[in-house]
């Protein structure tokens, strides 16, 4: 690499970091900081083990990226002054020691990115995701599993936990809904990504004719619901309904145990919970799962006044989806908001889904 190609590497990657240093508005951030290390010093600041637990949680995010970004600051100003020394005395290895460091910092810019849009405080919580099949029978409901199992292979390789709340199996193949929650640091900032329509192009294996279908299935992701979010559900707002846990299940659910179904009067949002060992467990699971989903439309509410998402309800059809897995005549997993792509559908579908996160993480970066 030629000395004057490092020069616009680190002239870019200075630029970007000033953009992403004006999105973050790093002054307040700073300041937030402070404040928060001043309350940890006052008198009975852990008395409650669980607010002082969050307010340390709030300190070491805020801390991350402040710190982070200091730090890729302070190596590009280094980069410059080895720039200078080299104009002024050229030495090969030198150079050579220098191209490794950009390019190293041009990863951890990226990272970097990355970071920045998962710095919200809603991000850091556990995922509650639902796939539901749409229209086409056994053919999405074999791809609604599929899915299922994409997922849980991700937060596998993330070392995530997924914990089935509600599982239903399909009439011939597949699931005609599940309900999981995926515990680990940044599980919702990551699976934000995947709530949307994804479609399906095949020769379906339950079709003895050999024709091509297409099919779709839904994601819903929303954040879960912990003692740091004040939701309050009145009494008099949700029906609560309650039934033996249904379907073969199998390992997904105990079937020995009554099930809980809440419907929310005011936004019609249902929530069922069957895998808990008692009905009680499963009803404080539901209530959960149900705040869960409030919390989401708050979020959502938020971002569109703030202009940073259209997130506008979509149906489970032709034209909504966010992504296509193509299987026949070719094999592609296309993403259609960022126009990510891979031939490599086998292991997406083994879980490989960072690439396509990452994609449209930076897709908003600055949005």
């Amino acid at each position: 690499m030629e000395l004057f190609e490092l020069v616009n590497i680190v002239d870019a990657s200075a630029t970007s970091l000033k953009a992403l240093g004006d999105s973050l508005d790093l002054a307040s951030k700073l300041e937030r900081v402070h404040a928060l290390e001043a309350e940890m010093v006052e008198e009975g600041f852990w008395d409650d083990h669980r607010s002082s637990a969050a307010h340390i949680q709030k300190l070491n995010s805020l801390k991350k990226v402040v710190d982070k970004h200091q730090e890729l600051t302070d190596k590009l100003v280094s980069c410059k002054e080895s720039i200078a020394f080299l104009k002024e005395e050229y030495d090969e290895e030198f150079k050579q020691m220098l191209e490794a460091e950009v390019l190293e910092i041009e990863k951890e810019l990226d990272a970097f990115s990355i970071m920045v849009l998962l710095s919200h405080d809603y991000d850091q919580k556990n995922a509650i995701v639902e796939i539901h099949p749409g229209a086409g029978g056994t053919e999405s409901q074999d791809f609604a599993e599929m899915l299922y199992r994409m997922y849980t292979r991700w937060a596998a390789d993330k070392g995530f936990k997924v914990s089935v709340l509600n599982y239903l199996d399909g009439d011939e193949a597949g699931l005609k809904s599940v309900t999981f929650s995926v515990t680990g640091t940044l599980a919702y900032g990551y699976l934000k990504a995947e709530k949307g329509v994804h479609r399906l192009v095949r020769i379906s294996p339950f079709d003895s004719s050999g024709r091509r279908h297409t099919s779709f299935a839904s994601v819903d992701v929303a954040p879960e619901f912990d003692n740091s979010i004040e939701i309050t559900i009145n009494p008099e707002d949700i029906d609560v309904d309650t039934m033996r846990a249904t379907g073969a299940g199998g390992q997904h659910v105990n079937k020995t145990d009554s099930a809980v179904r809440i419907t929310h009067k005011k936004t019609g949002i249902v929530v069922t919970c069957q895998s808990g060992r008692s009905q009680l467990q499963n009803r404080e699971e539901a209530l959960n799962m149900l705040k869960s989903k409030l919390y989401q439309r708050e979020i959502e509410e938020q971002q569109a006044k703030m202009a940073t998402i259209k997130g506008e309800q979509k149906a489970i059809e032709w034209g909504s989806q966010i992504r296509s897995y193509v299987v026949h005549p070719y094999t592609m997993v296309k993403d259609h908001r960022t126009k990510h792509e891979t031939s490599q559908l086998d292991d997406v579908l083994d879980g490989e889904l960072d690439p396509f996160i990452e994609a449209y993480l930076k897709m908003n970066v600055g949005s």
